[in-house]
């Protein structure tokens, strides 16, 4: 009985099919249903293309763009190791695209549908392959200058992973899935071959003989003063790389290779041809597939019905084995070229080359050792996101401090925000950020500052609501201090809250202030005040991990390393309505009108803005008075404008407005509203009766009725620039009317 050919290239499938099950297990959720202490996927964190992007980054401007960390950038350096000196090993057996391109392959075999074959070294062909160094180029070049992760926006594997709601541009990622879906099914390997950006780089370091060379050329030109900006360098290896692609195409410095040995081949069924997901012509290679296209992916050799093929490595070097049409025959037309792992190899193999009875499998062992090797190293060091220091004079002794657990600082974004917050504090002369581990390493001058003074500057003061109190039931609540170390991150104190919230004790709320050990006070109810004791406050605060159900089933455990110190004897008490106001987050919006220069009011409204102003930067200058714009209007704020005429409040009110989903919406609601004659401002406050209320401040000529009107339009007008007004579908929906009164 005939073998099948998934049967006679095993290694090949069970790695492909493992690493699609394996990603399937964790994208779908099934990890975190089945064990707890697994988190969430995160599609990104072994992208070797990242790692790359990343590394480039890194080269060029000293910092790493997204959340990428050292584990991207150890597998795309160990795809590019693994490239060198084996081959594509990651494209023929880890890549999903290029797993799911094969199993397309087969789909459309099985329908015994006759693919759209371009055959290699046309002008079709050569036209082709342009388009991935192209592609290369923009992304890399666009992650460089923004960091940020370009090819997210186009990646197909990204937009599937994350059921296109990752940081994706909907149109370009369409497109790519849909490169691969359709001109995948009748063109063997479209995307791998002419599209992947990271199949470019891969043929790129193919020959990376020519790619030394090339840096060798630069460092030589920039001894002699000429230097060129990197994208332009960037761009030439690029080139260069296509070039030697498209005219050479038969990269040499490479270990292992498919051999054929010409003695057994009869050059007349093509079955190596037929079935390589690349269409390379195997038998024309010669004595060794130097193909710049070749994966080791074994299909060739599988099929081979002559055992002509092996995967192999040439012991008697390249003018041994890298010959045309079956050169270099021994005694007995036995060819010298012959290496086996596996199969038969015969007398042919024992006098050409020899691979010590590795077996045929060596290529997927490799690929798979490589990310294991990739995935240990890549967890051992880390390198810091931005690495910056400013205003550092000769002679100057600088100590550093490193703090840790600031989970707010977890990509480029929020490290540059640090930054700035850190460039205005005294004594401070750099920061590194290391996004991996949520650490930062602050350079700072002691005669200045201090590591202690510094640890207050970083932390932010904060409050977590528990559960909401009932006004009409309680009076007052106790309070209850407790003292923590490590928990320097304002998002800590949420995470310690949402460990009372699933005590389902009466504690309300968490707040926390500055100081060594840091100050944590705890809002409980009178009634159970005194049955929380210094035991249950250490069995809570030093829990490892956050276990939290999530929508849809299943349960998210973040981990967590806090210390409880001691719970002080004193208990306090605060009334409801002042814990309240504490507890609550208020939103202020108010606005300026245009109003014309022949406005008495407006003009003296605008000379009043114009002072305090002047009073607050004395580089303004009031002399010139209030100037009209080119339309004869002049800017005025509606809250000074309206003084001493009567005022409103439209308000609505509702226990939900304090979602975080719904607080989101109001600076668009703010917007909407802001370009309306008569709204003086947008608030979220606390009522009379201690609800959350969303209130807006208007006077004439706007009416309630006409607010209720404007609130309710199925699309707002935001406006995000004076040249930027869009039409967009409304953030909030309103069921009931709300109630009018008097401004006071």
């Amino acid at each position: 009985m005939k073998k099948s050919q998934v049967a006679k290239n095993w290694p090949k499938y069970l790695v492909q099919w493992l690493v699609l099950a394996l990603i399937l297990f964790f994208v779908t959720g099934a990890a975190v249903a089945l064990f707890s202490d697994i988190e969430p996927a995160d599609v990104e964190r072994y992208c070797p293309m990242g790692g790359l992007e990343a590394f480039a980054t890194y080269l060029v401007k000293g910092s790493l763009p997204c959340s990428m960390t050292s584990m991207q950038i150890v597998m795309g350096l160990v795809l590019a190791a693994v490239v060198i000196l084996f081959s594509k090993l990651f494209c023929g057996y880890i890549c999903p695209v290029g797993a799911f391109e094969d199993i397309l392959i087969r789909v459309r075999k099985a329908l015994k549908i006759k693919d759209c074959e371009i055959r290699g070294g046309s002008v079709a062909d050569k036209i082709l392959r342009v388009v991935k160094y192209a592609l290369l180029y923009w992304i890399v070049y666009m992650t460089v200058n923004a960091s940020e992760l370009f090819c997210k926006n186009l990646d197909p594997y990204y937009a599937v992973a994350t059921g296109f709601k990752g940081e994706i541009t909907l149109w370009m990622s369409l497109v790519t899935v849909g490169v691969v879906l359709l001109l995948g099914f009748f063109v063997k390997r479209f995307w791998c071959k002419y599209i992947c950006p990271l199949g470019a780089i891969s043929n790129s370091l193919k020959f990376w003989v020519w790619m030394v060379a090339g840096v060798a050329l630069f460092w030589v030109l920039a001894l002699c003063g000429v230097s060129l900006p990197w994208h332009c360098m960037f761009g030439l290896f690029l080139l260069a790389a296509y070039l030697l692609e498209i005219f050479c195409g038969r990269p040499k410095a490479q270990i292992l290779h498919v051999i054929v040995d010409q003695s057994r081949c009869g050059r007349s069924c093509y079955s190596c041809m037929k079935q390589c997901p690349y269409n390379i012509n195997v038998p024309d290679e010669g004595n060794v597939v130097r193909n710049v296209d070749c994966v080791l992916c074994g299909e060739c050799v599988a099929a081979c019905p002559g055992k002509a093929l092996s995967i192999g490595v040439c012991s008697k070097g390249a003018s041994a084995c890298g010959g045309k049409h079956g050169a270099s025959t021994g005694s007995g037309g036995e060819s010298g070229a012959s290496a086996v792992l596996g199969g038969e190899p015969g007398a042919s193999a024992r006098k050409g080359c020899s691979c010590g009875g590795w077996k045929r499998s060596l290529p997927a062992v490799i690929a798979v050792v490589a990310v294991v090797v990739a995935y240990i190293a890549g967890g051992k060091f880390e390198l810091p996101t931005i690495s910056e220091s400013w205003d550092v004079e000769e002679g100057m002794e600088l100590e550093t401090v490193v703090i840790k657990n600031l989970r707010s600082v977890k990509c480029y974004g929020s490290s540059m925000a640090f930054k700035a917050r850190m460039m205005g504090v005294r004594g401070v002369h750099g920061v590194k950020t290391y996004v991996g581990s949520h650490t930062v390493e602050l350079l700072f001058d002691p005669a200045k500052t201090s590591a202690e003074k510094l640890q207050e500057e970083v932390f932010v003061p904060s409050h977590f609501r528990v559960w909401s109190p009932d006004p009409a039931k309680l009076s007052e609540l106790k309070i209850i201090t407790i003292r923590t170390e490590k928990m320097y991150d304002k998002l800590d104190l949420n995470y310690l809250g949402l460990q009372f919230r699933t005590t389902g004790k009466g504690i309300f709320g968490v707040e926390s202030e500055y100081d060594c050990p840091l100050i944590v006070k705890v809002y409980v109810s009178p009634a159970e005040a005194d049955s929380l004791n210094e035991d249950f406050f250490r069995e809570i605060v030093e829990r490892k991990v956050l276990a939290m159900p999530v929508h849809g089933g299943g349960v998210k455990e973040t981990p967590v390393d806090f210390e409880f110190v001691r719970m002080e004897k004193e208990v306090g008490t605060i009334g409801i309505s002042d814990y309240l106001h504490r507890m609550f987050d208020p939103f202020q919006a108010e606005y300026s009108g245009k109003f014309p220069a022949s406005d008495a009011k407006a003009v003296a409204v605008a000379q009043r803005m114009l002072e305090e102003r002047a009073a607050e930067d004395p580089s303004v200058d009031v002399s010139a008075g209030v100037q009209p714009d080119s339309t004869g209007m002049i800017v005025a704020k509606r809250a000074y404008y309206f003084e001493g005429e009567p005022q409103f409040i439209y308000e609505i009110k509702d226990q939900s407005y304090e979602k975080p989903i719904l607080k989101r919406a109001l600076p668009y609601l703010s917007n909407h509203l802001s370009t309306h004659d008569g709204v003086i401002g947008t608030y979220l406050a606390l009522n009379r009766e201690l609800v959350p209320s969303i209130q807006i401040r208007f006077a004439a000529p706007m009416t309630a009725e006409k607010i209720w009107e404007l609130i309710n339009l199925p699309e707002w007008t935001i406006t995000y620039a004076p040249d930027d007004v869009r039409v967009e579908g409304a953030r909030l929906t309103f069921d009931e009317p709300g109630v009018c009164y008097p401004y006071e």
